[in-house]
């Protein structure tokens, strides 16, 4: 008998929120199964009651055909099962031998550890799979993405029967995304049953054989991938097509004056970058990972040096050199890593949206205004869809998409004339990206200028106004509505900067 996995009407319930409802399918050994569905559907949270992190209020679990229930993640390990989450479960100052072992280091038969036999095991399977990774180095000195190898490596190394893989990808490049791929592959020959929550569709349809689709705490179907098409995988999910989706997005056909004028701007990471941004419009910054998008956006914002250029906004020459400054005459970032630079993962949403304005809500003597403060969540909670119990809530206990609209209700509040969005939907699932398109667009209509950085191709052409293109630092291409195409920001993505000032010049 092969390995399986069987869920029966599981259901697990949060204060105020009821976060799986009557769960029930089953996963045999050399498939893999992805999760799609909306942030707050539920994937999440069904693999933390398989890993012991939560309990179920209701139903069971069966692994091998026997009913189990593991009380902490220890003894979801002991039974073969591994799942690893997006948010690293590693020691940085343990080297990679130590981490992959940790818990189950060898010993020798005077009760040392062994640790050349762990290098040596971890050395092995690092060559394995062409990772050029040694096992004596910390942990801590890596880069992201090889610490998410790590976390794969101690699951095969436990050689897990059940593995699963909670967002993978979100800090890996394509090159590392082709060898986790490869990997997963390698583990569904050899018999393992295989989770994979992601938003990408391309990664579901590269890697996965079926597909069980989550809206609002519910199992809705399980699909082949194969033979379901993208599109009638979103209808299932959020109840339209992405298509419909941008269709839907008013846009602005005659944008106000240029509120925002940059010339020549050069800065260590950008050169001689130069462009206008209207009132009422939303222009879209695309290009290759590296081009220069968010250093442009970081130099508006004081957080890099500015070696030359000129900035004006509403006609006046401003040179921001701190994001306080940057606050103060207008600009907002909503920077792309939501976790290290957006959220305040330790305190409420109401402290997450109000941290912008703390010194307005205070009164002649110090003290805060809490009925104000409550009120100002309230309304921002309301008004942008925030899906929150109460204001008290943890954000760092929302989903991402949530997380991202209380990072931008913060930035909302300082009335910007300038709102910089930089990767807004990274991580996020379609059903929360219509939403934060529709808020985008009622920005743009406010009077604001906003700026999107997306490497998402679709994203950027069904959202913006007018598109810039950068490459190697520089804009190498221009395009307004009616003249997108994904073949068109391509070619001025990989273009040399002297055909780009051709293309312009003939423009």
């Amino acid at each position: 008998m092969g390995n399986s996995v069987e869920f029966r009407h599981i259901s697990k319930y949060f204060p105020g929120v009821k976060a799986l409802d009557d769960i029930s399918f089953q996963a045999e050994n050399g498939q893999v199964y992805a999760f799609l569905g909306e942030n707050g559907a539920g994937k999440s949270t069904l693999l933390k009651i398989l890993n012991g992190d939560y309990q179920p209020d209701f139903g069971e679990y069966l692994i091998n055909g026997e009913p189990i229930r593991f009380a902490t993640p220890k003894d979801a390990i002991a039974h073969g099962v591994s799942v690893i989450y997006q948010e690293r479960q590693i020691l940085l100052d343990m080297s990679v031998a130590e981490n992959i072992f940790l818990g189950d280091w060898p010993r020798k038969k005077n009760g040392t550890v062994d640790f050349a036999l762990m290098n040596r095991r971890t050395a092995e399977l690092a060559a394995r799979f062409g990772l050029d990774i040694s096992p004596e180095t910390k942990v801590g000195s890596l880069s992201i993405a090889h610490q998410q190898m790590v976390e794969i490596m101690k699951a095969i190394i436990r050689d897990s029967n059940i593995i699963a893989f909670d967002e993978p990808t979100a800090s890996l490049s394509d090159n590392e995304i082709d060898l986790l791929f490869k990997i997963i592959r390698e583990l569904k020959e050899e018999g393992k049953v295989i989770f994979y929550v992601s938003h990408r569709m391309n990664e579901i349809a590269q890697v996965a054989q079926k597909v069980i689709i989550f809206k609002d705490g519910r199992l809705v179907d399980v699909v082949d991938q194969a033979t379901t098409s993208e599109d009638q995988m979103i209808r299932l999910m959020v109840g339209r097509s992405l298509g419909d989706i941008y269709d839907e997005l008013p846009h602005n056909k005659t944008p106000g004056e240029a509120i925002l004028e940059v010339e020549h701007l050069c800065t260590p990471y950008v050169n001689d970058v130069s462009f206008t941004a209207h009132r009422g419009e939303i222009l879209g910054f695309a290009g290759l990972v590296g081009a220069g998008r968010t250093e442009v956006m970081r130099a508006l914002f004081g957080l890099d040096p500015v070696y030359n250029g000129t900035i004006r906004l509403e006609g006046q020459e401003v040179l921001p050199k701190s994001p306080a400054q940057a606050l103060a005459l207008g600009f907002a970032l909503v920077p792309e890593d939501r976790k290290m630079q957006g959220i305040l993962p330790n305190i409420s949403v109401r402290g997450n949206i109000t941290i912008s304005m703390l010194k307005s809500l205070r009164s002649k003597i110090g003290f805060l205004l809490t009925d104000k403060e409550e009120e100002i969540a309230q309304r921002d909670i309301k008004s942008l869809n925030i899906k929150t119990p109460n204001s008290d809530k943890l954000i760092s206990q929302l989903s991402g998409g949530n997380q991202q609209k209380v990072i931008l209700a913060r930035w909302l509040e300082t009335h910007p004339k300038i709102l910089i969005l930089d990767e807004p939907t990274k991580g996020i699932d379609v059903g929360a990206k219509a939403e934060f398109y529709r808020i985008i667009t009622e920005c743009a209509q406010q009077g604001m200028a906003v700026i999107v950085i997306s490497s998402e191709l679709p994203e950027v052409i069904g959202l913006s106004d007018r598109i810039l293109v950068m490459r190697e630092g520089r804009i190498t291409g221009e395009l307004h509505r009616g003249e997108f195409t994904e073949e068109r920001v391509l070619k001025y993505a990989m273009s040399d900067s002297s055909d780009a000032v051709r293309d312009r010049q003939e423009a």
